[in-house]
């Protein structure tokens, strides 16, 4: 999605000085399900990218970096997480047997984790509760990462076809792109009133955006802007048959997820 480098976490302590990274259990940040289909590879690449942030924002060479990639992880954990909740969830509660009590459990998760992001992004990169913040927040993240690429997203995509599998990614990239892209943990947690509620912060927060810094190579600014065929009436639509790749799609040039994109 972005330029910076996307190790798994296993191998950051190697671009770490810190003993954090090296003693840390959040190197194993994205876990390797045992079968992946086409959405929760979507969603694994956004854990991914998301962890290839952290190094920056503990170990970044002075403030400015750390602010800088401390925005972009606040952008995209956002848009994420909404979208997961708008697409992911409902699909969850729909198709598997205890798929409400999953899909609660998960939106509790992101709950404590938008609480932490919401006093996270407020924070000066050179206060003294930065990092100690930023690595609680980190951890939570961690383990609802792990619930999810090994027990939540294979079990759905064991009661889909591929078609459908498809249709759902597709659905959560157009939503991202009309998601927040700031923490609101005051918001309603399902639709439809998330959905009222995620159509009205997300201008505000992106003309806001205008003012942040993000990485000059990764800003991701470049590529959010709206499209004629982004369908803000629909959000939690699940998707339409037969449009992979839509120009409204959220991912990056470069993504290997997009589909015709000749950059590895």
């Amino acid at each position: 999605m972005y330029r910076c480098s996307r190790l798994p976490f296993s191998n950051l302590s190697s671009i770490s000085n810190r003993s954090w990274w090296v003693s840390s259990p959040l190197r194993n940040f994205s876990t390797t399900a045992a079968v992946r289909g086409p959405l929760l590879d979507t969603i694994r690449s956004d854990h991914q990218d998301l962890g290839s942030y952290a190094p920056h924002i503990t170990d970044g060479k002075d403030a400015d970096e750390r602010t800088r990639y401390r925005n972009l992880f606040v952008w995209e954990l956002a848009r994420h997480s909404v979208a997961e909740e708008l697409v992911v969830y409902p699909a969850i509660e729909e198709h598997l047997k205890d798929g409400e009590d999953i899909a609660s459990k998960d939106r509790d998760q992101h709950q404590t984790i938008k609480e932490q992001l919401y006093v996270f992004q407020k924070l000066d990169a050179d206060d003294p509760e930065f990092k100690p913040t930023f690595r609680s927040l980190f951890s939570d993240l961690q383990r609802h990462v792990k619930e999810e690429e090994e027990h939540d997203l294979p079990q759905l995509e064991s009661k889909l076809d591929n078609d459908a599998l498809s249709e759902l990614s597709d659905s959560f990239e157009r939503t991202k792109r009309l998601a927040p892209t700031r923490s609101h943990p005051l918001s309603p947690r399902t639709p439809p009133f998330e959905t009222a509620a995620a159509l009205m912060a997300a201008p505000i927060d992106k003309v806001a955006d205008i003012f942040r810094k993000f990485p000059k190579d990764d800003d991701p600014r470049k590529y959010d802007a709206p499209r004629a065929d982004d369908d803000p009436g629909r959000p939690d639509d699940p998707g339409r048959p037969g449009d992979p790749g839509r120009p409204g799609d959220s991912r990056r040039p470069g993504d290997p997820r997009r589909p015709g994109d000749p950059r590895k």
